[in-house]
């Protein structure tokens, strides 16, 4: 009785578990899926040449968009990855400054992320957590100033600061086949930047440390 519960119980296992040979020295990973950067943003006062310090703060939203991984497996436990992502747009606030709080315009980014992956289990498990960390590189671009910064602030020349940062990162892949996988990650990107644009008070600057979680769910091939 007790070796055919023994039985069942390996042959339920091996059921669960499939018979799968994860990651490998050599191996290139690519992963899809959607990619969410939720912003933290700690900022500086509204400066303004003319007018001194206005306070307040300035805000970005959140955005989804196609996230995108790349990863070459150095050894069977450490891999190299970028993290590339089409365009995300946030839409950039000031919020109560002297002069009020109000939408100042829009930009977009693109985050990527060199980084180095450590997976400690063993290739032969089909779960296969990991932890990283890299440096990122943001470019924004097609910044644009909302009508009511136009017309209340007089606002022009809207521009900010590309930004290199520190990044982390945990995640786990789960094989389904020797090929295929599903994969979750979550990323904190250090990213610090200046904003700069001319108003009716002068040249006005804020700082901006965005402090992002970037969260993605996908699916992921291994050639």
């Amino acid at each position: 009785m007790r070796k055919t519960l023994l039985a069942t119980a390996v042959l339920a296992a091996a059921v669960a578990t499939p018979a799968v040979q994860a990651h490998e020295a050599g191996d290139i990973i690519v992963r899809a899926g959607a990619v969410t950067v939720t912003t933290h943003e700690s900022t500086s006062g509204v400066k303004t040449s003319a007018l001194g310090n206005l306070g307040g703060k300035a805000t970005l939203d959140n955005d989804t968009q196609l996230g995108l991984n790349f990863a070459y497996m150095v050894t069977d436990n450490i891999g190299i990855e970028l993290l590339a992502a089409t365009p995300f747009k946030h839409d950039v606030h000031i919020k109560n400054t002297a002069v009020g709080s109000m939408q100042l315009g829009s930009l977009k980014h693109l985050p990527p992320t060199l980084s180095a992956v450590y997976y400690p289990l063993d290739s032969k498990s089909a779960f296969q957590p990991y932890v990283g960390a890299g440096i990122n590189y943001t470019w924004f671009f097609d910044e644009n100033l909302s009508s009511t910064a136009k017309s209340g602030l007089g606002a022009n020349g809207f521009k900010v600061k590309n930004s290199w940062g520190l990044a982390a990162q945990v995640g786990a892949d789960y094989m389904l086949t020797d090929k295929l996988m599903i994969n979750g990650q979550v990323r904190y990107i250090d990213i610090d930047t200046d904003a700069t644009l001319n108003t009716i008070a002068g040249r006005t600057k804020v700082n901006v440390d965005v402090k992002p979680w970037v969260y993605m769910v996908g699916l992921g091939y291994k050639f």
